[in-house]
């Protein structure tokens, strides 16, 4: 295969993977859901094959699950399964935290605080957009958490931070309307960028956990009150 046909087969892969993600993350397509490829193919307006590779690129970031020969069903959900992902973030973000505060320099601290800045001017101007789902407001925040740990210095653990974020996010745009206080998640982001630029190493990492964790907390509230 020519150099110009493998670059067009894996744009045509991404775009496929870009497709079926924003429908997995946003609800169109349910936990669950048995993914055919014929019927997603002709459903995404692509070819089997570009669709056989970006099922299996979102399996590898855990948006899917490979059954097989029988194909491909969206991922589950489930409190256990919340519990795990939450459990694997806070490890790899409080650890490449603990290595950004180690390393990062001037420009590492610039980023949290433009990122923090970017968060909040958007809320100041769409105070009804602090929500799910709402495409720049999503954006923004993971862009927050991700200049928090951008000095780490491991490209494996922002990769994995990029996809477990995804996934806690797939939860909480499935089952949580918004934040039920917006100003409190607003100063949440204002104490975590302090703490950050701050070097404030011990009390940054059990912020952080604290806030990963909360996901738990709104998407299962009734299960985590049984367990308290």
């Amino acid at each position: 295969m020519s150099e110009s046909a493998l670059a067009s087969a894996d744009t045509l892969s991404e775009r496929a993977r870009a497709l079926v993600e924003a429908d997995i993350v946003s609800g169109a397509l349910t936990p669950g859901a048995r993914l055919g490829i014929a019927e997603t193919a002709a459903r995404y307006g692509v070819g089997a094959t570009p669709l056989r590779e970006a099922l299996s690129r979102l399996a590898a970031r855990g948006l899917v699950d490979a059954i097989g020969k029988r194909g491909f069903r969206v991922k589950a959900v489930s409190y256990e399964d919340l519990a795990d992902i939450v459990r694997i973030r806070t490890i790899i973000e409080c650890e490449a935290l603990r290595l950004s505060i180690a390393n990062g320099g001037g420009e590492w601290e610039a980023g949290i605080v433009a990122s923090l800045h970017r968060l909040r001017h958007y809320a100041r101007l769409k105070p009804r957009g602090v929500c799910e789902g709402e495409r720049e407001f999503d954006a923004l925040h993971k862009a927050f958490h991700t200049a928090l740990i951008a000095a780490c210095g491991s490209p494996r653990m922002l990769a994995a931070h990029s996809d477990l974020y995804d996934q806690t996010y797939r939860y909480r745009r499935l089952m949580m309307a918004g934040f039920p206080d917006p100003e409190a998640f607003l100063a949440e982001h204002d104490r975590l960028a302090d703490l950050a630029v701050r070097r404030a190493q011990h009390e940054g990492s059990a912020a952080l956990e604290k806030h990963i964790a909360s996901t738990i907390r709104h998407v299962y509230p009734e299960a985590e009150r049984r367990s308290a």
